[in-house]
């Protein structure tokens, strides 16, 4: 038996009830943290939203094994942008220039 004592009252409960409040106590817990990792699912990146998408293809410049190559395409209003990435990962935008080829 389990004995919980306020100052106005006193619970008694069995041993194995507790155990089944603990157990119902830890499912739920469990289940809200699990649904908080699937909000990963529906907003992978959690972004910011968005007004428009820049879809237009990329001039890759390929470098020799063991540097990073480099991306470069118009990103609208008279702007160029240079990416740099190496495999999957490590990508970071080196440069935004002014480009009056870009419209």
């Amino acid at each position: 038996m389990i004995t919980i004592t306020t100052p106005k009252h006193t619970l008694t409960i069995p041993k194995r009830v507790a155990q089944w409040i603990a157990a119902g106590l830890f499912a739920v817990l469990a289940l809200t943290t699990t649904a908080a990792g699937c909000n990963s699912i529906t907003e992978p990146y959690n972004d910011a939203p968005i007004s428009h998408k820049n879809d237009s293809p990329a001039a890759v410049y390929s470098m020799p094994d063991g540097f990073s190559n480099v991306a470069t395409k118009c990103a609208d209003h008279g702007h160029r942008i240079y990416v740099a990435y190496h495999g999957d990962g490590e990508r970071a935008a080196i440069a935004v220039i002014s480009d009056p080829a870009c419209r």
